[in-house]
């Protein structure tokens, strides 16, 4: 038995050892086969299929990719030694030892590919000559058959051309962000500067760059990261021997200051440079000279309209208020389509670093997040007339509940917008007029995890875990981008229908088959009635005029438009996000180096702004109604209902806690309310206010 077993597996290893000799004579055979790919004849690759962005129409071109695109051919002898190192320190550190593919590598990558979460041949392993293979020759489409093939021609080209031939070719045509391709023409527009002349901090940023030009470039959101990477590049040269420990703090001392970029023919180029970001990293960073036709979803006249408005109003708030810079996004709430995108004033003014797009970029919104914690609170079962007090409250459990004075850590005691205090108000009036005390009340009733739960769910993506906000989150705490703000309030607008965003209809490569197409992607995240509730609260005139006045810029008559401001504490930000059922708006003011404005609400900075826009889109979309809100059944108990009531027991008026479970809160009553942490907290403030203010209590109106 033993002896007929051992002749099988005998046999079967004979077999496995037969196919894999034949296996790698056909390959073999195959890479003896392949033409050699001819290095010479790269240099006017493509160079005529260029990469068209255009708007929704499909027949006005934001930005063809390829226009001045430059690229200098210079010998490896004109590249600073830095530079080559720099590129093969982080490329590929084993390139002058390897045949053009690292077989060890290979085969991590296969396995990590193959395993369960894999990227499905994703994974990296490329050397510098395979590099040269996918940008020049093949597609960027991930199949086994075109990895194999790069790598069989990585070995030819390797048998043909010097380590030294293949560099050169590599740093003369690497795409290095915008229109230069070769490390010469990225030297001259980043530096100014020939490519034998960079510094070893300038290689490094360099170096940098080709892995994502548009994400890594000097001009964009992504500063930080870039010089982290470019940080990684220093290390990477310091451990391989490239430079030594004094040479690595040097430049890692320098100061390098990139030149400003230079004005090209763009429409609505914060929008392009998203776009481009997307299509870079999904089709990879030869994307300009594909060919292919990208239909956006921008709307070119109201974008034209945007900029002029941001830019007037901008320019007068740098007057009024210190804040030099604002932004705008609109899109469409029913399908998520981007229609404006404005980043800054003036993308092309250096002063104000105006490439910077402050419509991506991560800033605190203020109380324009409270209408999420709202709703959380909504969905748990409070209601829009709930009663809450608006009186001094310590939050703190570290601190005592009298200590309603002191407001900074450990202590936590917010303070209202107008340093004036209300006594009993409703979920509905104190989210109209934007009180922060309530707020922070609501806060602690819907459960801060719950609420960045349903943020996220409505696109808020940025929230970390709740620990590191706590109940400051209701009041701006956690950092948000303009466009994600915008897109989620669109939840809202479609009765908790969320849309994610999207700038793309329609992308083609150059022979016109379609890429990719927009297909609406909807998903139910928030109850009907809920929404129709925010909106409700957020749309009405006659709740938010004691804050706002009944003309303010968020009130439009003859139309249903639900908005919400919001000013960080430290005058660094100013917000409003508003909507119909068919279009969604939002803007922010402020200051792209985070330096605080003239302290001053947001319905004076940016509402202005928000509303002219909005009476522009207001007449391009259909007139919508957000529908009628929840009733508030009577069977309820009292609070929430809208009544101050006097407890049973002879202790008089009691603020929400004392009434109802946090986590039923149309339940029945808690035996031992006082075991909440907060109940002593909450009761003091109700108690201090009514000996000092209201010696008698009413009802709430």
């Amino acid at each position: 038995m033993r002896r007929g077993r051992k002749r099988f597996l005998t046999k079967a290893g004979l077999l496995i050892l037969g196919a894999g000799l034949v296996f790698a004579g056909a390959t073999l055979l195959w890479i003896a086969l392949t033409p050699t790919p001819d290095l010479s004849a790269f240099a006017d690759r493509k160079v005529t299929q260029s990469t068209k962005i255009y708007d929704r129409t499909g027949e006005t071109i934001l930005y063809d990719l390829n226009t001045d695109l430059r690229r200098k051919v210079i010998p490896l002898g004109d590249i600073a030694p830095a530079v080559r190192n720099a590129t093969i320190a982080i490329e590929d550190a084993e390139f002058y030892q390897h045949i053009g593919i690292r077989p060890l590598a290979i085969v991590r990558a296969v396995f990590a590919n193959l395993t369960p979460g894999g990227l499905g041949y994703a994974q990296g392993g490329s050397t510098i000559t395979q590099q040269v293979v996918k940008n020049a020759i093949l597609t960027r489409e991930k199949s086994v058959s075109r990895k194999i093939r790069e790598w069989v021609l990585a070995v030819k080209l390797e048998q043909r051309y010097s380590k030294d031939e293949i560099l050169e070719f590599y740093l003369n045509e690497t795409p290095y962000g915008g229109a230069f391709y070769g490390v010469e023409e990225a030297m001259s527009a980043f530096f100014g500067k020939s490519a034998k002349d960079a510094t070893l901090s300038e290689a490094a940023y360099l170096a940098a760059l080709p892995q994502a030009p548009t994400y890594y470039s000097p001009y964009g959101n992504n500063r930080e990261a870039l010089e982290t990477r470019k940080n990684l590049v220093l290390a990477r040269m310091l451990e391989l021997g490239f430079i030594d420990e004094s040479a690595y703090d040097r430049a890692q001392s320098e100061t390098v200051v990139f030149r400003p970029q230079q004005d090209v023919s763009i429409i609505a180029p914060h929008f392009v440079f998203f776009i481009r970001q997307y299509l870079e990293e999904k089709y990879g960073p030869d994307v300009v000279v594909r060919g292919y036709k990208v239909i956006t979803t921008l709307d070119v006249e109201l974008q034209r309209k945007a900029e002029e408005i941001v830019n007037r109003y901008a320019l007068q708030n740098v007057e009024r208020f210190d804040a030099e810079n604002a932004a705008l996004v609109a899109l469409d709430p029913t399908t998520g389509q981007i229609l404006v995108m404005v980043g800054s004033r003036n993308y092309f003014d250096p002063d104000i670093d105006g490439n910077y797009n402050a419509a991506l970029a991560s800033r605190q919104p203020g109380s324009a997040f409270k209408p999420f914690v709202y709703a959380t609170a909504l969905a748990k079962g409070f209601t829009r007339d709930t009663l809450v007090f608006d009186v001094p409250t310590q939050f703190s459990t570290i601190c005592r509940p009298d200590e309603i004075e002191r407001k900074k850590d450990p202590c936590y005691a917010p303070e209202n917008y107008d340093n004036a205090f209300r006594g009993p108000v409703t979920f509905q009036n104190a989210l109209a007029q934007s009180i922060n005390i309530p707020a922070v009340k609501v806060l602690y009733l819907a459960g801060i995890t719950e609420a960045i739960r349903l943020a996220e769910s409505m696109g808020i993506t940025s929230l970390a875990d709740a620990e590191r906000y706590g109940l400051t989150l209701v009041l701006g705490g956690g950092e948000v981008r303009l466009l994600d703000m915008v897109s989620a309030y669109g939840t809202f607008a479609t009765e908790g229908i969320r849309n994610p965003a999207t700038g793309i209809l329609r992308i083609e490569d150059g022979v016109g088959t379609v890429l990719e197409e927009f297909s609406p992607k909807p998903s139910h995240v928030l109850a009907e009635t809920v929404a129709r509730d925010i909106s409700y609260m957020l749309s009405d005139n006659e709740a938010r005029t004691p804050a706002f006045g009944a003309a303010s810029p968020l009130y439009f008559p003859g139309y249903e438009v639900a908005a919400k401001t919001g000013t960080t504490n430290d005058s660094r930000d100013a917000w409003i996000v508003g909507y119909t059922p068919s279009v969604t708006v939002g803007a922010w003011a402020g200051n792209n180096d985070n330096s605080p404005m003239v302290k001053q609400v947001a319905g004076f900075i940016v509402a202005p702004l928000w509303n002219e826009f909005m009476r522009e889109a207001l007449v391009r979309f259909p007139k919508g109604y957000f529908g009628e809100p929840t009733p508030t059944p009577q069977d309820l108990p009292p609070v929430l209902r809208g009544q101050v009531t006097t407890s049973e027991d002879g202790t008089g008026v009691h603020d929400i806690l004392h009434w109802i479970d946090t986590d039923n809160p149309r339940g029945p009553l808690l035996a031992n309310p006082a075991d909440d942490p907060q109940y002593p907290y909450w009761e003091y403030g109700v108690q201090h206010w009514l000996s000092r203010f209201l010696p008698t209590t009413s009802s709430s109106q």
